[in-house]
């Protein structure tokens, strides 16, 4: 039976790419009666998605997209909606339209954090399968607040970088295929239900709540807010262009002052995207003034000036040499 119930007990599992195969995996060994709210962020983009009726089919609970402002109730599965992150806050939901974190909208550490910091020791997390490292901090957030944080078996994972990252950086309470993580979790809130456990207390530890505050609503602090908690990085921002902070925390992460937060990977694999586009940008500016070179080559050879002939035709070959260099560039950037 679903109640609502704001001392209940939050589920919140991350997954990116294979993700659909291991959620419906993974929810098929929850039972229906499961005394905890389930959320779940999956890498969507922007466009529209089928996720949740494709999830309910392999569920016994009930699957949906979360509303903002909506009450959380046990036993439902909650998935964010596309280009929007999900928020869970202390008995009811938040979507909103902020910065993409980790170039990611929705992201999984927004979740998280929230989840650790308005549910405390009764928050768990859940890192499936995905590329890169999106939810690590955010499993960091979970047990600094006193929750249990779980990765899927990397060996199971069709895209094993996500939990690979967590095992490295986090201490984690579990690493097991879906189906026996299932059942573990299930043991878990049984087992808390049966001893009506009390939610620790939630003080704010940083740079978690900050970040908190900052996906929620980034007029309550911005720059000021990134000063207390971190230091400028010297770096710009691949999204917006604007600064980055370095947040202070056991392992790299940036902020800008418009929001954008990206894990050192996900900047790197950022970077290389901004590279990768100012490099087509330079080629295709050097094709553009090869066209005009060849305008000029037929105006010389029909007005029969052979010396502006040869110049602009030693022209056009040094610009082909520097498309060549630059095509090899991206090669080097992201090899076959």
């Amino acid at each position: 039976m679903q109640q609502e119930n704001h001392n209940h007990q939050v589920i919140v599992i991350g997954t990116s790419s294979g993700g659909l195969a291991a959620l419906r995996e993974f929810l098929a060994g929850l039972p229906s009666d499961l005394n905890a709210a389930v959320f779940v962020t999956m890498h969507i983009g922007d466009q529209p998605s089928a996720l949740p009726k494709l999830l309910a089919q392999a569920s016994r609970l009930p699957v949906g997209f979360a509303v903002s402002q909506e009450q959380v109730v046990t036993g439902r599965v909650y998935i964010a909606p596309p280009d929007k992150h999900l928020l869970v806050k202390k008995g009811a939901i938040q979507i909103t339209r902020s910065a993409k974190e980790n170039h990611s909208r929705p992201a999984i550490d927004p979740m998280f954090r929230s989840a650790a910091i308005s549910y405390g020791s009764n928050a768990i997390g859940v890192l499936m399968t995905g590329e890169l490292d999106d939810g690590v901090v955010g499993l960091q957030a979970i047990k600094a607040y006193g929750g249990l944080a779980f990765v899927q078996d990397p060996e199971t994972a069709e895209a094993p970088s996500m939990p690979m990252n967590a095992l490295r950086h986090v201490s984690v309470d579990g690493c097991l295929p879906l189906t026996e993580l299932a059942k573990r979790l299930v043991q878990i809130i049984n087992q808390r239900t049966a001893e009506t456990t009390a939610p620790s207390a939630s003080n704010r530890i940083e740079p978690f709540a900050t970040e908190n505050d900052l996906a929620e609503d980034f007029s309550k602090g911005g720059s000021y807010a990134l000063n207390e908690i971190g230091q400028v990085a010297g770096m710009s921002c691949p999204e917006c262009g604007g600064a980055l902070w370095e947040v202070a925390a056991s392992s790299p992460r940036f902020r800008c002052h418009t929001g954008h937060a990206y894990t050192a990977a996900a900047l790197f694999h950022a970077q290389n995207e901004t590279i990768e586009e100012a490099l087509w940008v330079a080629i295709r500016a050097l094709h553009e003034k090869q066209l005009l070179l060849g305008r000029l080559v037929r105006s010389s050879k029909d007005a029969g000036r052979q010396g502006a002939l040869r110049e602009y035709e030693l022209a056009s070959e040094g610009l082909e040499s520097h498309k060549a260099t630059l095509r090899a560039l991206l090669t080097s950037l992201r090899p076959a």
